[in-house]
């Protein structure tokens, strides 16, 4: 069986959106999976913009989660909504979701939601942990890795 990630919210390569961009809402999108393999004891999911003009952006990163869990519910990154979730540091600076926010007039941007499945329960990371960090460690410890893209323009 294949790690797959989807949302009911927005389907693969189409916009994501406005209620969970930072020019609306900057609600964190429903996330569902299935398919971890054998052996996975936490996930990982990182959110990244490659398309931002001065190199890959991190929108947001979420550790240690279960390795049963199979969704994030809809607003669950936010600031006002987030249960005892573990969040690295954004490229925004924040420890939340902050949803996409291009530069008016530089086109379409592809959102990478990239979910990891760890063979660890937890990543051995400092408190003030960035996106980049945990995605970093992860990949040392990833059995599979899904991505859901959602694009967004201004």
């Amino acid at each position: 069986m294949t790690l797959t990630l989807s949302s009911p919210a927005f389907a693969d390569g189409h916009p994501i959106p406005q209620r969970f961009t930072r020019d609306g809402g900057n609600v964190s999108p429903p996330l569902r999976w299935h398919g971890a393999p054998r052996g996975t004891r936490s996930h990982v999911l990182v959110v990244e913009d490659p398309d931002a003009p001065s190199g890959t952006f991190r929108h947001w990163a979420v550790y240690d989660l279960p390795g049963n869990a199979t969704e994030l519910a809809e607003g669950v990154g936010s600031q006002k909504a987030r249960p005892a979730l573990r969040v690295a540091v954004n490229d925004f600076g924040g420890r939340r979701y902050d949803g996409p926010q291009p530069p008016r007039g530089h086109g379409v941007h592809h959102y990478h939601f990239r979910l990891f499945a760890l063979d660890v329960p937890q990543l051995r990371i400092p408190a003030n942990a960035s996106a980049r960090d945990v995605l970093e460690v992860a990949r040392a410890h990833s059995l599979a890795e899904a991505d859901l893209v959602g694009t967004f323009a201004r």
